[in-house]
């Protein structure tokens, strides 16, 4: 490539790009660790967006209809830190891009959500931004469809590289979106050729553009060093009614005399030598992390470029009703409904009088027939298993290409892909996604609801199906180490509820979280309703209480979750009538519990009694209850599962397990002596 035919061609933006490349290289240098060959390759393609096509404005970064930016390639963090200092985003200042990579920098190694303003997502596992963008994409297609296009109307570029499309969530999300076309998202593919273990060759000859265009999208291509070529490419995707994948063929560590064109320039810095020599061909005798000022004033007003849109998008909201604009202004803040409250308030007594005996799944159908009347912003899905799930209500519509009003969206077989859309949707803003599978196929989308704690992202999963207790699937559909699985996850609440008033209440809780997304672990079979009683308050909220208490002195305490419970309430039948008195604990979320004043635990766990902890999934975690809080190792057991489970009816497999009632009150007979 002929850089300096490159430069005289295009001045203007060759100096602009070249403050990009030079900021990464000084970075990752003064780091000692980093990726400097992709923002050096991509450069060009993000100045030309940047400069010519994203609408945005770095004063007010928050604003509603701005296009969202996603580095898919988060490994390439630099280009998009390099991106927001040179325009002008407050909290970047120079001092974070010469701390790039260190404690208390807010310049990770790979973009963090929540961290900086202006990372729209938390990307570096390959593939999440890609597919958090399909979300991003079908929250603004449903917004602008409910709100119309004065208020809503941008779009979602991403850039992605090699490493993003060779994971296999790539796949379920380019599906999705082209299915949904949705002609908003433009993907720009950093086509470098190269991987950390050498040429793309090595491992992998797909045709990327046939595979997107099977999938429905439109493909086009453009000469990713090109400014002109890169403009028009960007033009011609706009108004499309397919998703773009524009093919940006690039230089990895573009300029760099012996480390460009090669895994060299890939993941580690590329020195001083190297980076004295690449200065020199770009023409660029600054030093390290110097920006002059001619080309930062550029990049300023680049930044300052959308204040136009903005302020003319502020008159357009206001010409809306109060009653609009409210509304929107509560959807895009996260607040609930002021109706929730009273509606799940109402739906419990309702069902303490009626106490009906449903599985929980079909209880969380009937709380989300109270809960999408009166939230609009909710967005249901499953991942082909509506029926088993329970996730679709009545008049909620399905989301389509003829009808972006509705709010139920047919995932089909992609849970990975559900649940990265599903973090796009809750990040992008109005609305408050929810979709199902079965429990052990967390499995298929744990990468993206690891990524949901660790950015805070308040999104809804319900995971039906939760034990053996789904009987005759087998082994390979009962999840025993899920739920320790999901609980050892910082910043998860997992709820498994033992009837419908507490399903009800775990909903509540899942929807007025602000940062923790929630998982809802519900039963295939039926159980009896246990809170008979009607209490206003929340008890769900503190993680676990005493749903019975002890007659005469209390010798057991069993604690239990979900359709264990029952275990536990029979069990306590059988020990009271032999003079053995027996609390019984319900334990739905250990997160909520662990939060509680220690003064409330020791009220519900007091030193004494023995413990027995029932629930038929694996022990893992559950020492914490039995013998921390006050309890001994030598007076606590576990009535549960040791390993995988079985195909046959679920009345069977808790018999043949030994999770029963009889099981349980041997084990406490046993402690007791």
């Amino acid at each position: 490539m002929d850089i300096a035919a490159l430069r005289d061609a295009h001045p203007d933006h060759w100096i602009k790009a070249t403050a990009i490349r030079t900021l990464a290289m000084d970075a990752v240098q003064a780091a000692n660790s980093g990726h400097p060959g992709m923002p050096m390759g991509m450069a060009d393609v993000a100045t030309v967006l940047f400069e010519r096509h994203l609408k945005f404005d770095a004063k007010a970064p928050d604003w509603a209809d701005r296009d969202r930016f996603i580095l898919s390639a988060g490994h390439g963090s630099m280009l998009i830190y390099a991106l927001l200092y040179l325009t002008g985003y407050e909290d970047m200042t120079l001092d974070q891009i010469r701390n790039f990579r260190q404690w208390g920098a807010i310049t990770a190694g790979h973009p963090e959500y929540g961290h900086v303003t202006g990372v729209e997502t938390t990307t570096g596992p390959l593939g999440q931004g890609l597919s958090n963008a399909v979300g991003f994409a079908m929250a603004e297609e449903k917004l602008r469809a409910e709100f119309g296009p004065k208020v809503v109307d941008h779009y979602t570029y991403v850039i992605a590289g090699d490493g993003c499309l060779m994971e296999g969530i790539s796949h379920e999300a380019i599906g999705l979106a082209g299915h949904h076309k949705l002609g908003r998202l433009i993907v720009l593919w950093d086509n470098n050729d190269i991987t950390i273990d050498g040429r793309v060759g090595l491992s992998d000859s797909t045709d990327q553009r046939a595979r997107f265009a099977a999938a429905g999208w439109k493909v086009l291509s453009c000469d990713g060093h090109d400014p002109a070529d890169i403009d028009r490419a960007l033009s011609a995707a706009k108004g499309s009614d397919r998703p773009v994948l524009i093919d940006c063929k690039t230089i990895i560590g573009f300029g760099s005399p012996g480390k460009s064109d090669s895994s060299g320039a890939h993941g580690s810095p590329l020195g001083d030598a190297e980076i004295a020599a690449t200065k020199k061909i770009y023409g660029w005798p600054h030093g390290p992390f110097e920006i002059p000022a001619d080309v930062l004033a550029d990049w300023r007003a680049i930044g300052a470029r959308g204040a136009e849109a903005r302020s003319a998008w502020e008159e357009r909201f206001v010409t809306l009703s109060s009653t609009k604009q409210a509304e929107f202004t509560r959807r895009m803040s996260g607040a609930t409904p002021k109706r929730l409250e009273a509606a799940i308030r109402a739906f419990k007594k309702q069902i303490s009088e009626s106490a009906p005996k449903v599985a929980t799944r079909k209880s969380s159908e009937m709380t989300l027939e109270v809960i999408n009347q009166v939230c609009p912003e909710t967005m249901g899905g499953s991942a082909d298993l509506t029926g088993s799930n329970n996730t679709k209500t009545a008049g909620l519509g399905v989301f389509s290409p003829t009808d972006r009003k509705g709010r139920y969206v047919y995932y089909g077989i992609r849970e990975h892909g559900m649940a990265a859309a599903m973090n796009g949707m809750a990040l992008h803003g109005g609305l408050k996604p929810y979709g199902g599978t079965f429990l052990c196929f967390t499995d298929y989308a744990r990468g993206s609801m690891r990524l949901s704690a660790l950015m805070g992202v308040p999104v809804t999963y319900v995971m039906t199906h939760d034990s053996i207790g789904l009987g005759e699937d087998g082994p390979t559909h009962q999840p025993v180490e899920h739920l320790a699985m999901l609980r050892a996850t910082p910043n998860t609440h997992v709820f498994r509820p033992c009837d419908t008033v507490e399903t009800a209440e775990a909903w509540e809780l899942a929807l007025t979280s602000t940062r923790t997304p929630s998982v809802l672990a519900l039963t295939r079979q039926n159980l009896p309703t246990y809170r008979t009683e009607h209490k206003v308050r929340n008890l769900t909220a503190q993680g676990a209480y005493v749903l019975a208490e002890a007659e005469g002195k209390r010798q057991a305490i069993l604690l239990a979750t979900g359709s264990e419970v029952e275990i536990a309430m029979t069990a306590r039948d059988m020990l009271q009538a032999e003079g053995i008195g027996t609390r019984v604990v319900s334990l739905p979320c250990w997160e909520l519990f662990e939060e509680q004043p220690e003064a409330y635990r020791r009220k519900v766990l007091p030193a004494g009694p023995v413990r027995v902890a029932i629930e038929a999934g694996i022990r893992f975690g559950w020492d914490r209850w039995l013998f921390g809080e006050r309890g001994r190792r030598e007076k606590s057991g576990f009535v549960g599962m040791h390993g995988f489970g079985a195909s046959a009816p679920a009345p069977d497999l808790y018999r043949e397990f030994g999770i029963t009632p009889e099981a349980t009150v041997a084990k406490v007979k046993a402690l007791l002596g």
